[in-house]
């Protein structure tokens, strides 16, 4: 029998993540250069490119391609994924963490014993749906998809601008301006169907969106029905100081924070020991959570 010692990893960890990191933007986004490669791991150009043509001859042969007019690499039709599922998840929480050293570890997918991790189930999202919406975000642009929702389960034609994709802890969704109902709304990203297509630039953007740019301040307090010594004991939970924890957060994003908290906005539990936080401006938050 092999001992620990004996088993390693085709890879470095370190050139794992790069390989891993190199076909996570090539899928998702569908051009790859070694900028992506300098930004993200503080390496030179030099070794970027030395990366990408060691996972096009080591890793992934045949993966990807270069293409003059992006002046980068692509993935190619017969693209397989190799060190990745291939899991819009991959791509997405590799934006959400990019600049987190938690991010690091967990790309190495180290299995730590006496730890267990309830993991979500992942609301797939097609590269050809994800890649449309992305590039219009950054070049905000008009976008005309089909989109199905609890209110109209047929595919419905709708003209979005997204500007910002947002993990509300439990799913995906882009914030955009809807032509439909002329105002900014959210589009949960596993609704959308078919392929979005690419149209013209807009003058709605992210800083007309004002739910989006008002940043509020969240105050939780332990629920005052508690005795001195059990909020005491709720304090230290939430890490509070002086009795109150703060979140900012963005106007439009306050019935999420909420909800991650396990709050009911509306209504105080009636076992004061069921929740054991309240919102203390309540108030304040009004008029994002029933406008």
């Amino acid at each position: 029998m092999a001992s620990h010692s004996d088993l390693k990893w085709p890879f470095r960890w370190d050139l794992l993540l790069r390989y891993r990191f190199i076909e996570t933007i090539a899928l998702w986004e569908g051009r790859l250069t070694t900028r992506h490669l300098c930004d993200t791991f503080g390496i030179g150009r030099q070794q970027a490119s030395k990366d990408i043509n060691n996972y096009i001859r080591e890793v992934g042969p045949g993966n990807l391609e270069y293409d003059k007019f992006l002046k980068g690499y692509k993935p190619t039709l017969k693209f397989k994924p190799q060190v990745t599922e291939g899991l819009a998840d991959e791509y997405l929480h590799l934006m959400a963490r990019n600049n987190e050293l938690m991010n690091v570890f967990e790309s190495l997918s180290l299995n730590v014993a006496n730890v267990e991790v309830l993991s979500l189930p992942v609301r797939d999202v097609k590269p050809e749906v994800l890649r449309p919406i992305m590039q219009a975000a950054r070049q905000q642009k008009r976008l005309d998809v089909d989109y199905v929702s609890l209110n109209h389960p047929d595919r419905e034609g709708r003209i979005i601008v997204p500007h910002t994709l947002v993990y509300s802890g439990l799913r995906w969704h882009v914030r955009a301006w809807c032509e439909k109902n002329a105002e900014y709304r959210d589009f949960v990203l596993s609704r959308f169907r078919g392929i979005p297509d690419i149209m013209d630039e807009s003058e709605h953007g992210a800083e007309s969106d004002t739910e989006w740019n008002t940043h509020i301040t969240v105050r939780i307090v332990p629920d005052p029905r508690l005795n001195p010594e059990q909020q005491e004991v709720v304090e230290m939970d939430y890490g509070m100081e002086n009795g109150v924890l703060e979140v900012s957060t963005r106007a439009r994003l306050v019935p999420y924070v909420l909800h991650l908290l396990h709050i009911e906005p509306k209504e105080l539990a009636e076992d004061s020991t069921a929740q054991q936080i309240v919102v203390e401006n309540r108030s304040e938050l009004k008029p994002w959570l029933f406008g």
